[in-house]
């Protein structure tokens, strides 16, 4: 890979705490992809920022860090802790603390061209104050 894997994490990394959503969907393929725990993929820019934009509403104070980074040609694992109290509409106000990573497959252009996001959702759920089959 010609570019530095690292920079751009570090980059996006900022860009989830700078809390504009436009700019974490910035760091994919303009057809890019991101699918947070198998649901459906977010395709396309505008999705992605859609998805971004929803935990900065139910976290407004969300910080995320980088825990990780290993590559491996244009595959890398980006590792993540997010922090933030869930107190966007319809919040619970509970503090909550999960860890989780993407699995990205870097496009030729140099952007995500697809991250597979994973994380405990049960664990989620019960720092939430819900019982797993309770809807976000």
């Amino acid at each position: 890979m010609t570019f530095d894997v690292r920079n751009l994490a570090e980059r996006y990394t900022a860009a989830w705490n700078s809390k504009d959503a436009t700019s974490v969907a910035a760091f994919y393929s303009p057809k890019g992809s991101l699918t947070v725990n198998d649901g459906p993929p977010a395709v396309g820019r505008s999705a992605i920022a859609g998805v971004a934009q929803g935990f900065m509403t139910d976290f407004p104070d969300m910080k995320l860090f980088m825990d990780g980074l290993s590559v491996q040609g244009d595959q890398a694992v980006y590792r993540w802790t997010l922090e933030g109290t869930n107190t966007g509409p319809g919040g619970t106000g509970k503090r909550v603390r999960i860890s989780g990573f993407e699995e990205w497959r870097i496009g030729a252009d140099g952007f995500i061209a697809e991250s597979q996001g994973h994380f405990d959702s049960a664990d989620f759920q019960r720092q939430l104050g819900r019982g797993v089959d309770e809807p976000a």
